[in-house]
């Protein structure tokens, strides 16, 4: 503060300066620049001026090229982003890209941009690149492409190969599967056929039908996936599951034979036979009855001195002419001759007899019965030694039974 005096003046501190004005070292009030002193003396998009005491803010004004805009602190130009500002011009089937100061209008991928015209067109890549994206099927579709498989394949997980389809998880054969690639095979196990209309179902084979005659001896019974063979009365089945063998009721005991019977096996069965000696014979052994004695040289020239019992059994279907029986005397000496005969039981004149030589003969089928029948023969055998004459019978049973399994 100044003051004057007479002659001078003086200077005096002031006791405070005004707003905006601090006391330097020299006492005097100066100036404060609150521009530099403020942390954000103004808000942004202004610029600061400092005055005495004091200060103002001033909006600052750029100017920005096309496609720029003031930041917002008008501090510099900053890019517009048209794609995102939707004041783009691009068409719907068309993508938006910001470019510094700019933008363009790209097509998307899968599409091409057409020469003649600002549309987008699909490009078809399966036929651009012939066998180089897909395996096997290559599928167009707007913008992309799509890879499948033939049947019995399916796309793998990269989404271009395929990989082969095991069908036999979903059981589609009846009996047996085998994958192959792209598809797969049913086949059966033995005693099956698969079914030639479907493929896939099994069916039963009837090897009796096919060849039963060949399989089994008797009878052929068909069964699912095999067959069986079984046998007539009388017969079991041989180890061999197809032949049939005579069951020996005799020797196993099966038959009903009384104690004063003897049982003899035919083929198929059984006969239970009863040996009686007729009057003036004595039984020797279990089938041999021998002559007790005669009276004059007639009767002993006529009467048989023994009749020994014989069992035979053949099958129906026995080749003719046969021979079933030999008949000879025993010891032979030199000089012996026989004369044969059948006497009795030879109805219907299936059987005969001829000579071998002077002391041997046999008894023969001549014709073939058709079918089962037993037959009982008195074959007569007239031994002629040193002048004498001696009988013997010989009584046979012949049983025929069926055919030869």
């Amino acid at each position: 503060m100044c003051e004057n005096t007479l002659g001078s003046f003086v200077c005096h501190p002031r006791a405070q300066c005004g707003p905006g004005l601090v006391v330097n070292a020299q006492g005097s009030c100066v100036d404060t620049n609150e521009c530099e002193s403020l942390s954000e003396p103004c808000a942004n998009g202004f610029n600061c001026i400092n005055t005495i005491g004091s200060y103002t803010c001033h909006r600052n004004v750029i100017s920005c090229s096309l496609g720029y805009q003031p930041s917002e602190d008008n501090a510099r130009c900053v890019d517009i982003d048209e794609c995102r500002a939707g004041v783009h011009r691009c068409g719907v089937d068309q993508v938006c890209r910001n470019t510094p100061g700019s933008y363009r209008c790209d097509c998307r991928q899968g599409y091409r941009v057409d020469p003649y015209g600002r549309a987008c067109l699909d490009i078809d890549e399966c036929r651009r690149y012939v066998g180089r994206l897909c395996a096997q099927k290559c599928e167009n579709s707007p913008g992309s492409y799509h890879c499948s498989c033939a049947i019995g394949y399916m796309l793998a997980e990269d989404g271009h190969n395929c990989k082969d389809v095991n069908e036999c998880e979903a059981s589609p054969c009846s009996q047996e599967c085998a994958n192959v690639y792209g598809s797969y095979q049913c086949y059966c196990r033995q005693g099956y056929t698969l079914n030639r209309m479907d493929r896939t179902s099994c069916e039963d084979v009837d090897e009796c039908s096919l060849t039963a005659a060949t399989l089994c001896s008797y009878r052929c019974v068909n069964t699912p996936g095999s067959f069986t063979c079984v046998c007539p009365e009388g017969y079991v089945l041989a180890p061999n599951g197809r032949n049939c063998r005579d069951l020996e009721e005799c020797s196993l005991g099966t038959h009903n034979c009384t104690a004063a019977e003897t049982c003899f096996n035919i083929q198929g069965g059984f006969k239970c036979l009863t040996f009686e000696c007729p009057a003036g014979y004595r039984k020797v052994g279990q089938a041999r009855c021998e002559r007790l004695s005669c009276q004059d040289y007639v009767e002993c020239q006529t009467v048989p001195q023994r009749i020994t019992y014989y069992q035979l059994s053949f099958p129906s279907n026995i080749r003719v002419p046969a021979n079933i029986f030999r008949i000879s005397p025993s010891p032979v000496y030199i000089g012996d001759n026989i004369l044969l005969g059948i006497t009795r039981g030879n109805e219907g004149m299936f059987f005969s007899t001829r000579r071998l030589n002077n002391y041997t003969g046999f008894v023969y089928l001549q014709l073939q019965p058709r079918e089962p029948r037993d037959f009982l023969l008195d074959v007569e055998m007239t031994l002629i030694r040193q002048g004498r004459a001696t009988k013997f019978i010989a009584r046979i049973y012949v049983f025929i039974t069926g055919p030869s399994l």
